[in-house]
């Protein structure tokens, strides 16, 4: 059983005159709200899990993985006010939208699908990840909120890695690492990637085993091992089979040098009048 996470008591929003009929639509809504980042890393880290589905889910139409992209719904302050995850997943959504890419996630516009995970990175300004995006999340229906602190969690006096998961309207902290979430059929969990240069430590999908899925990069590595080893295991047996060869040559030199030596021997006792298949015994 998890922790029980008590949730910060949310502002009373009143959405009044809000007309579920006429909510704008994404083309009517900003894609960006123009916010920088704090650091590579809030790009890099959930672009490496959203490479990571781009291969493992690659035969799926019914999900879609977003970096840094607003999220328009209708539990907040405002529907065209978003909240903006460093990364999050849907699923039971198209992977493109009407075959296209999507400038955001409008929720009414994908029958009101919430994202099922949310990540969120902690930087050195702090973005209310414990208690604004946590209530915001919950009241949107979130199932899993991840947060990732690997360098201000004694500061904010929390774990570096969490996870939380939505039961009944209220955030539990989950345990162990990595975390399996059977809602969606992975686990995610930290990590570092054995090509980075810079060993950097980074978020990665798991299975239920706890065996953690390549990333595109290591995949073609180690499908390039396998190549250069079944290209080694190929160049064996064909030494093998040369070596082979040259044995089976060296017999049969043999075998015809005791054919050259058995005919002269035969010739020689014929020139001493004697007849080389019927010699008299000793």
């Amino acid at each position: 059983m998890g922790l029980r996470k008590t949730l910060a008591e949310p502002q009373v929003v009143t959405m009044f005159d809000i007309d579920l009929t006429q909510l704008p639509t994404s083309d009517e809504l900003p894609c960006s709200d123009d916010t920088p980042v704090d650091n590579e890393d809030q790009n890099w880290l959930p672009n490496v899990l959203l490479f990571v589905l781009e291969y493992l889910w690659k035969d799926r139409q019914d999900w879609f993985f977003a970096v840094d992209m607003g999220v328009y719904h209708t539990t907040g302050v405002n529907p065209r006010v978003p909240v903006v995850p460093d990364g999050f997943l849907s699923l039971g959504v198209e992977r493109r939208k009407g075959g296209k890419s999507r400038s955001s996630y409008v929720t009414w516009e994908e029958n009101y699908t919430p994202p099922i995970l949310a990540l969120e990175m902690v930087s050195q300004t702090p973005g209310g990840e414990y208690d604004t995006k946590l209530d915001i999340y919950a009241r949107l229906g979130v199932l899993y909120y991840v947060v990732y602190n690997p360098s201000f969690w004694q500061r904010d006096r929390h774990l570096p890695f969490e996870v939380y998961k939505l039961v009944e309207g209220t955030y539990q902290l989950q345990m162990g690492e990595p975390c399996w979430m059977p809602e969606i059929g992975l686990g995610i969990g930290r990590c570092v990637l054995p090509f980075d240069p810079m060993d950097r430590e980074a978020l990665g999908w798991f299975d239920q085993r706890g065996d953690r899925y390549l990333t595109p990069a290591e995949r073609a590595e180690q499908e390039q091992r396998r190549a250069e080893q079944e290209q080694r295991r190929a160049e064996q047996e064909q030494r093998r089979a040369e070596q082979e060869q040259r044995r089976a040559e060296q017999e049969q030199r043999r075998a015809e040098q005791e054919q050259q030596r058995a005919e002269r021997l035969a010739d020689y006792l014929r020139s001493l009048g004697l007849d080389p298949d019927n010699l008299p015994n000793a």
